[in-house]
């Protein structure tokens, strides 16, 4: 199966993908250590198929209409949606039933993703019992294996999380070579009909970095995906080389509400930390959150120094300066909102300051 037009835009930017570290008041120091990133895009795992269908239209009010469970994972945590690819644990050492608990199971027990545990009607996959699974991994770091399960006959998945009990393994695969897509053929007992969770666990190669995904699928009704009539495509061959740049949001993302006031900032000050979500060969998304003082603002001005930025949303950019906007200025006392941006080169040891307006 092909992949999705945004995950060829998302995979261009993606590379070498690191986590940011902590944040210190009015300043922060990063560290980005080296991290596979990927997730199931075939059937789509619950926050991936969230990203890939509203990532372009994520302001359209029809989203809580038309797909009501990805409109509350993004209103709980739009970072989270734009970060679909960095469901993981670390150091499980095969434990995964023991580290990973009853109704975490989807968000990897990662409260950024506790969304993804709340049971409902998330939107399905139409599948036969035979079918085909794709992990997309833009790191190219190889799988120790993939374990694949699903939900047993009786399971509701739109009452009750998602527990160890609920499942039956399917299958283990043998390793994969570092070259995503990283794709197998699955097979799911007749007796399963209506809305299931295929869940997968992906054992990257390059750390003990299992990543947890939870995948909405409906058998036995609807226009079923057409059955495999082939064996799975040799996992040695390499994903197609994307080229298209990753997206660039232009409306602004909702306006979290925030931390209680610091009483060490003084009234109609701000202060701002800036936190790198990822990192790839030659750029990196980083996002600066900015809170008001012990007294309400009605704008504010965050510099990032060190910043090359080249693309941002959610304020004005003028080089590393970040100016608020008619919908994110006016913040009450302790409250905090978000900025966030694409810069080239290594985001090294960045730090913001913020000056109220």
């Amino acid at each position: 199966m092909s992949r999705s037009p945004v995950l060829r835009r998302l995979a261009a930017a993606a590379g070498t993908l690191a986590l940011g570290a902590a944040m210190v008041a009015g300043s922060a120091v990063l560290a980005a250590p080296a991290s596979a990133h990927g997730a199931v895009s075939d059937p789509p795992s619950r926050i991936y198929g969230c990203y890939d269908r509203w990532s372009a239209a994520w302001t359209d009010p029809a989203m809580q209409t038309q797909d009501p469970m990805c409109a509350n994972a993004w209103q709980s945590n739009p970072n989270a949606m734009w970060n679909w690819n960095g469901m993981f644990q670390e150091n499980v050492g095969g434990r995964h039933e023991q580290v990973i608990p009853n109704g975490k199971l989807c968000s990897a027990n990662n409260p950024t993703y506790a969304a993804a545990d709340t049971p409902g009607a998330w939107r399905t996959t139409s599948l036969p019992h035979n079918f085909r699974l794709t992990v997309h991994d833009p790191s190219n770091h190889g799988a120790d294996y993939l374990r694949i399960y699903v939900t047993k006959q009786g399971y509701d998945a739109r009452t009750k999380p998602l527990a160890w009990s609920d499942l039956e393994l399917l299958k283990t695969t043998g390793s994969y070579p570092s070259s995503s897509p990283y794709v197998t053929d699955v097979s799911v007992p007749s007796d399963r009909r209506g809305h299931h969770v295929v869940f997968t666990i992906w054992q990257a190669s390059h750390l003990d970095q299992p990543y947890y995904q939870c995948s909405d699928v409906s058998f036995g009704g609807g226009n079923p995906t057409p059955n495999p009539t082939t064996p799975a495509p040799n996992p040695t061959t390499p994903a197609p080389n994307p080229t298209t740049p990753a997206p660039n949001p232009t409306t602004p993302a909702p306006n979290p509400t925030t931390p209680g006031p610091n009483p060490t900032t003084p009234a109609g000050a701000c202060t701002a930390t800036v936190s790198v979500a990822s990192a790839w060969q030659g750029g990196y998304q980083a996002t600066v959150t900015v809170t008001a003082g012990s007294s309400a603002i009605n704008g504010w001005r965050a510099t990032v120094n060190g910043a090359t930025v080249t693309q941002g949303w959610n304020g004005t950019f003028s080089g590393s300066t970040i100016t608020s906007t008619s919908w994110n200025g006016k913040l009450a006392a302790g409250a905090s909102t978000s900025a966030g941006f694409l810069g080239s080169g290594s985001p090294g040891n960045l730090t913001a300051s913020c000056t109220a307006s």
